[in-house]
C-alpha cells in the first residue's frame, strides 16, 4: 500500500508523479490501445496525443471510501483504475491488445470524494473545498497483451476562490457535475471557483497526459 505520508514525500506537484511497474510477462508490441473509459474527457484529452485508440467499457462495481477504508486516495484510484482495465481485458475485442483503465478522487485531508449522488450533496462537497486547497488525483494500469502491468499516478493541488453559496448555486445549475469526482470540472466555468492548480490541469480533468504521454513512449505505443 502507498502511505499518504510517502505520496506527499515523492510527489512534487511541479513534475508529473510517475510509478512504473514491471511487467509480469513478455512485453508484446502490439498497434491496439483500448481506452476502459466511456469518459469524453479522457477520450479528447488522449486523442490529443496522436495515439490510435477504441473505446470499450465495461461494468465494474466501484471502491470508495465507505468499502475500502484502509486505501489510500492514491490506492483507491489505482484500484479502480486496475478494476476496469481488468475487466475490459476479458472482453473478446480486448484480445491482443493494451488496455488503459484510469481513475480520478478528490481529497480534503483524510477525506475522500467521489461523484456526488445528488445536486444537494454536490453542493455540499464545493461547500467544503471552498477557500481550501484539497488534491486531485489520478490512478491508472495499462496492462499488456502479455498480462504485464504498468502502473502510475499523478497529484495536482487544487485552491478555491472564498465564492458564495449563490455561486455555487449558479454552478450547479450551469455545469452538469453527477458524473464528476468532486463535483466540478475545472474545464466548466472552472475560474468561478478556481484560484489556481498547482500541477497537471489535465490531471484535475481527469487524464494526466504527461505522464501518459511518457508511458505510452516508454512502451512503444507512441
Amino acid at each position: 500500500m502507498i502511505r499518504r505520508a510517502d505520496l506527499l514525500a515523492w510527489n512534487d506537484v511541479r513534475k508529473p508523479a510517475f510509478l512504473h511497474v514491471v511487467p509480469r510477462g513478455k512485453e508484446v508490441n502490439s498497434p491496439g490501445l483500448i481506452l476502459a473509459s466511456g469518459s469524453p474527457r479522457r477520450r479528447e484529452l488522449l486523442g490529443k496525443l496522436g495515439v490510435p485508440f477504441k473505446v470499450v467499457t465495461a461494468d465494474v462495481v466501484e471502491l470508495d471510501a465507505v468499502s475500502s477504508p484502509q486505501l489510500t486516495p492514491t490506492d483507491l484510484a489505482i484500484e479502480n483504475a486496475r478494476l476496469k482495465a481488468n475487466a475490459v481485458a476479458k472482453r473478446p475485442e480486448a484480445a491482443g491488445c493494451w488496455v488503459l483503465g484510469a481513475d480520478t478522487v478528490v481529497a480534503l485531508g483524510d477525506c475522500v470524494y467521489g461523484k456526488p449522488a445528488t445536486l444537494a450533496e454536490a453542493k455540499k462537497f464545493l461547500g467544503l473545498f471552498r477557500g481550501r486547497s484539497h488534491e486531485v488525483i489520478t490512478g491508472g494500469v495499462l496492462l499488456d497483451p502479455a498480462g504485464g502491468e504498468n502502473v502510475f499516478y499523478d497529484l495536482s493541488r487544487v485552491i478555491f476562490r472564498d465564492f458564495s453559496d449563490a455561486t455555487i448555486d449558479r454552478y450547479l445549475t450551469e455545469v452538469h457535475v453527477l458524473d464528476k469526482a468532486g463535483g466540478y470540472a475545472l474545464q466548466q466555468h472552472g475560474d468561478w471557483l478556481v484560484e489556481r492548480v498547482e500541477g497537471s490541469e489535465a490531471n484535475v480533468i481527469g487524464f494526466p497526459v504527461e505522464v501518459i504521454e511518457r508511458l505510452l513512449k516508454s512502451r512503444g505505443l507512441l
